[in-house]
């Protein structure tokens, strides 16, 4: 099994929450003792204060800030041992009923203490760590959809992790074309699409958008070697850094852990992979529409539908979740728009299959496709934001509301967009037919 996320993100639709609050809010929840109901709701309020995009602004670089709430933490989990105790003294004084229920309250306390602790102040942390000192607003958000995306690939490493992958698209960035032209010579010629490959392409109004892919394949290793050389290699990456520091950029990205049934385990077969075709060069190559996708379980035909399409793949990418990107990429070369284009590519498929895509034609809009039992994928409905995700506790760190696809109907196609990143009635939903 292998594990897809998926990250669409817009900007904050509530302020940054102002530091007095924060501390007004945990220190109306210590008032509260010994009431646990009250002390979880205002505890949660700032849970909820410190998520997304304004939970990290507030936080980055605060380290007094931090300081005052983690002291504040501290008091609310003494109370919290304290009530324990208390309940296991009292055992056979309180009715089954009364127990549990006293029981809820203090488990569901611990829970939004850890998530203060381990979710908000861990997130800060590590988006500061690969931002920098200095960043912009806009860099921040784009490095928190990286950190959200690393977070789950943590989790979902269970499926699989021979190798791991995530693909970011950036648009609306100030960076003029010659310029790009010199910054990506040694990066825009990778046919095999491995790491820290750069593709320069543009949207359906032709405006700019930069194709970033971080790469990392290891047939021996722990739970977390994936995501910290990606997690380094993104940091690294000083166009990146220039292209998510333009005030108005905005990014989408789709990752990938894996676990290899199809193809060698080796960069050129991790995915997500790009629609780039071999032996293609000057004109053909550069209007060639563009997409990126990424694939769980199999395509039982992709044999097949390399030789029907006549798709001209590099020898070493041997992946069937190449077909995708390829196929979906020939239909909008025909004008077909990318719903359709993506619904027809994933029509002809045979097999149980969860797929991801995105094109740079509409670099804003994740294209997802689910059939058959044997996969899954949760859509996390966060703070302006949409987590996709293989399993629920890929989206948990983000939010409890989620909208889980049905792929055993025929089949179930979603575009979601960053227009309504977090919003129910922003789920577009098709058949397969």
């Amino acid at each position: 099994m292998c594990g897809i996320i998926g990250v669409l993100s817009r900007p904050p639709t509530r302020p940054t929450p102002r530091a007095e609050n924060l501390l007004g809010g945990l220190d109306a929840a210590v008032q509260s003792i010994p009431d646990v109901g009250p002390v979880v709701a205002a505890t949660r309020e700032v849970d909820s204060a410190l998520r997304g995009l304004p939970g990290v602004l507030a936080l980055a670089g605060q380290g007094e800030l931090v300081a005052a709430l983690s002291s504040r933490l501290d008091r609310l989990d003494d109370f919290r041992a304290q009530r324990e105790a208390e309940l296991d003294a009292a055992d056979g004084e309180l009715s089954a009923e009364d127990l549990e229920a006293a029981n809820a309250e203090l488990f569901e306390l611990a829970d939004v203490l850890w998530a203060i602790r381990n979710d908000r102040f861990r997130t800060a942390r590590e988006v500061e760590a690969l931002a920098g000192r200095n960043a912009t607003e806009s860099a921040i958000g784009a490095y928190l959809v990286a950190q959200q995306a690393f977070s789950a690939i943590d989790r979902l490493e269970v499926r699989g992790r021979d190798s791991a992958g995530i693909h970011l698209y950036v648009w609306d960035h100030d960076i003029d074309d010659d310029s790009l032209t010199a910054l990506i010579a040694a990066r825009g010629n990778d046919a095999l699409f491995e790491n820290g490959s750069v593709v320069q392409t543009c949207d359906e109004a032709g405006r700019s958008v930069l194709s970033f892919v971080y790469k990392q394949a290891a047939e021996i290793g722990e739970l977390g070697d994936n995501t910290a050389a990606l997690r380094a290699a993104l940091a690294d990456d000083a166009l990146l850094r220039r292209a998510v520091s333009s005030p108005a950029a905005r990014v989408s990205l789709v990752g990938h852990t894996r676990w290899a049934s199809v193809g060698i385990i080796s960069e050129p077969n991790t995915h997500p992979l790009n629609s780039a075709e071999a032996e293609r060069s000057g004109a053909e190559h550069d209007d060639a529409p563009y997409v990126v996708a990424a694939l769980n379980g199999d395509v039982d035909n992709h044999g097949d539908l390399r030789a029907e399409h006549e798709l001209r793949i590099a020898g070493p990418i041997t992946t069937d979740a190449k077909v995708i990107a390829t196929i979906t990429a020939r239909h909008l070369a025909e004008g077909i728009e990318p719903v359709d284009a993506f619904r027809r590519t994933v029509s002809t498929f045979d097999g149980s299959v969860a797929i991801a895509a995105i094109s740079a034609s509409a670099p804003s809009t994740l294209l997802l496709a689910l059939r058959g039992s044997g996969q899954g994928l949760y859509i996390g409905l966060a703070d302006d934001c949409y987590i996709v995700a293989s399993e629920p506790y890929g989206v948990v760190e983000e939010t409890a509301r989620y909208v889980r696809m049905d792929g055993e109907q025929g089949g179930e196609i979603v575009a979601i967009d960053t227009a309504t990143a977090g919003e129910l009635a922003g789920i577009e939903r098709y058949a397969y037919d």
